[in-house]
């Protein structure tokens, strides 16, 4: 059985979700404020968190900040009645892995829950970065100390893919496509490189001029 938390300050949306979800299957626990949301998604495990964006105690975006700083790997999905794409954004560069807009269709919200269900990875399944480890489950990187790097989700997204394949080139207009798909220009990818060099050092990922980027090493 699949264990999702709910942290939704809305006592009869709480109580409508809590109740769709468990007729569906899933062992559900219904916190009502971010401080709450935050015990539980640090002290249980959980497959899927739905997550409401404006929370009374702790705000949404903190709230999912703080669980995958603490390498929790939860996929994460969040609430909001706030739709605008600069809301959207900030819900996943905040550790989201998607967004669904208030109101919204209780067969859709069920259809997104199946589908991080699915995503969700194996635990302990690491990619190799150099003399580091990218770790799919708690989505950070294992240095060679032991040390672990948090990563927000585009920075987790974009490293993935380059570790993935780590002796090919990728294109500036591919590493958008797959990871940046609603970006206005290409020019967020290098602005994320750049992210991912500053945290784990310049030769992480390497430039092919002309071409694109391809996987380095720590």
């Amino acid at each position: 059985m699949n264990r999702l938390l709910l942290v939704e300050d809305d006592a009869e949306l709480g109580e409508l979700l809590t109740g769709s979800l468990t007729d569906e299957g899933y062992h559900v626990d219904h916190a009502r404020d971010g401080q709450r949301g935050l015990h539980l998604g640090l002290t249980r495990p959980y497959d899927v968190m739905v997550i409401d964006r404006l929370l009374p105690a702790l705000d949404g975006l903190d709230l999912v900040a703080r669980l995958r700083s603490r390498a929790v790997p939860a996929r994460a999905l969040m609430l909001t009645a706030l739709g605008a794409v600069g809301d959207r954004v900030a819900g996943l560069d905040a550790g989201a892995d998607d967004y669904l807009a208030k109101p919204f269709d209780l067969v859709e919200l069920s259809a997104r829950v199946r589908a991080l269900c699915r995503r969700a990875p194996s635990p302990g399944e690491l990619l190799p970065i150099g003399t580091g480890r990218l770790d799919l489950a708690a989505r950070d990187v294992v240095l060679a100390d032991g040390t672990r790097v948090a990563l927000s989700t585009r920075e987790f997204e974009l490293l993935r893919v380059l570790a993935a394949r780590p002796t090919g080139v990728h294109s500036r207009a591919e590493l958008r496509r797959r990871v940046f798909d609603e970006a206005a220009a290409s020019s967020i990818v290098d602005t994320y490189v750049y992210y991912l060099r500053r945290k784990l050092g310049r030769t992480v990922i390497r430039t092919v001029h002309g071409l694109g980027y391809r996987l380095g090493g720590l």
